[in-house]
């Protein structure tokens, strides 16, 4: 006689509190960054509600001033700011400011810093060329963030010139950006983001003049995470991945430079066709215009699987935000393109809190009002992007034909990758381009059979380059001699 054996059980369910560990767990992993709690913020749109905010906290200061900026103008508006920490320096506040090579020009070799360090400020460069690094240098710190007394921590898309308040002279209007002022235990994070990046440029933790100030007490209820991302750490293309991977009903993206990598494009696909809101507000116009028409090479799949797309109609939208399912934003440096996720240092901050990422959402819809809708529509013989039937026309764009050249010829990387591989249909508006690029190899290939000189003399320049670096290197390493507790 057979004995029936009873079925298995089927698993309970995990609970609550299991969820959500697994889901912190997964964040703080994917962002290489922790939820701190008890903090406040306030989200502060354009330079007319930033530079105020810096401005007040920076004249309360009195203790300390720690300012990490990619650009600082030598224009009224960075000479007023210059200005304003000489003050506080010559009051006694330690002040230090880290600035990039890169992103402030000559402006630094012209004297901007001048009145600062003449008050006892201390400034340091991240990053110029060196001898040691051939190519190190091409790395920057995209960072803006101001941390004063340890108290107030303001991290933000915008950096500081005449472009983010707009130049009325010449018919421009302010720039479009976003940034958050933060009190609570946060500001400690940002003082040890800032802390690395003086450590980077020369600084040492015993030249701090003060103490470091105690873990702010709470002040708020808002989590949040700190994302301080380094070069080839990718913690914030894992985290984008993972929100358009876990978004379920909306993921409102704003960003002034998109180029989107494969898997990201794959992931804003993949969301929308499971039925996610997914939007797109970029640039219709850029001061970077190149990237504009890169940009838009990515439109025709998005657009095919749901993703919507907008065109700002202003001068130009630099913001870098998003907002999911309306309980998660984040706000900060990072731009959507492979340069922000893998080889800059950047600064953002995650937010979980449904008041916060409803005020985003606000400001996005908003924003939408003055932008155009892109669209698939009938050309010849398919669909190809354009704007709304409801939308306004672009607005004419003068720009100098030197620009127009640097767009044509360095815009196209993605429309080369096309063409070699094939692994896309080209856009229309992709043909000149290429055939630009086709002429430029054809003139260069002939200058190497006919005038070989005129290629060997770069060429041995930069290998002699790469040479001295390598050597420099090694007699670097050298003479370090081995680790103390190595062999």
């Amino acid at each position: 006689m057979s004995r029936r054996v009873p079925a298995r059980p089927a698993s309970l369910p995990a609970d609550r509190t299991t969820l959500q560990t697994l889901a912190e767990q997964a964040f703080s992993r994917t962002a290489g960054a922790p939820l701190i709690s008890g903090n406040t913020v306030g989200v502060l749109r354009d330079a007319t509600e930033n530079y105020p905010a810096w401005e007040a906290a920076i004249s309360g200061a009195r203790r300390t001033i720690h300012l990490e900026m990619y650009i600082i103008r030598r224009d009224r508006v960075g000479r007023k700011f210059v200005n304003l920490l000489a003050e506080k320096a010559r009051e006694g506040v330690d002040v230090r400011v880290v600035y990039d090579w890169i992103g402030c020009g000559l402006g630094p070799a012209l004297g901007l810093f001048a009145p600062l360090v003449a008050a006892g400020g201390h400034v340091r460069t991240f990053n110029p060329p060196s001898i040691m690094s051939a190519l190190g240098w091409v790395r920057r710190d995209h960072r803006k963030l101001v941390v004063v007394d340890g108290r107030v921590a303001f991290v933000a898309g915008l950096c500081i010139g005449d472009v983010w308040l707009g130049r009325p002279d010449r018919g421009q209007e302010p720039w479009r950006d976003t940034g958050l002022e933060m009190t609570g235990p946060i500001v400690a994070k940002a003082e040890e983001a800032f802390a690395e990046s003086w450590r980077l440029t020369g600084g040492t933790p015993d030249d701090w003049a003060p103490p470091p100030a105690p873990v702010p007490e709470p002040t708020g209820d808002v989590h949040l995470r700190l994302i301080p991302t380094e070069p080839f750490t990718a913690n914030m293309l894992r985290l984008d991945l993972f929100v358009a991977a876990l978004a379920r009903q909306s993921l409102w993206i704003a960003d002034a430079y998109f180029i989107g990598t494969g898997p990201y494009l794959e992931a804003l696909k993949r969301a929308a066709a499971g039925g996610v809101d997914v939007r797109l507000l970029l640039p219709q116009g850029s001061d970077v215009g190149w990237t504009v028409s890169v940009s838009r090479s990515l439109y025709r799949p998005l657009l095919e699987a749901g993703v919507r797309i907008f065109e700002w109609q202003g001068t130009m939208i630099h913001a870098k935000t998003a907002v999911a399912d309306s309980r998660w934003a984040r706000v900060g440096s990072t731009n959507l393109n492979l340069n922000s996720w893998m080889g800059n240092w950047e600064m953002d901050v995650a937010i979980e809190d449904a008041g916060v990422s409803r005020t985003l959402e606000s400001h996005y819809e908003e924003d939408l009002s003055r932008s155009t809708e892109i669209v698939l529509r009938t050309h010849g013989r398919g669909m190809v992007p354009g704007p709304s039937a409801s939308g306004a026309a672009r607005p004419a764009q003068h720009r100098r034909s030197s620009r127009r050249v640097v767009r044509t010829v360095t815009g196209v990387g993605r429309s080369i990758g096309a063409a070699i591989s094939g692994n896309r249909p080209l856009e229309n508006f992709e043909v000149a381009p290429l055939v630009a690029v086709g002429v430029l190899l054809a003139l260069v290939a002939v200058v190497g059979i006919f005038a070989p000189r005129l290629l060997a003399w770069p060429v041995a320049l930069f290998t002699g380059w790469l040479a001295l670096t390598f050597l420099a290197e090694g007699w670097s390493a050298w003479r370090r001699g081995p680790p103390k507790d190595g062999p």
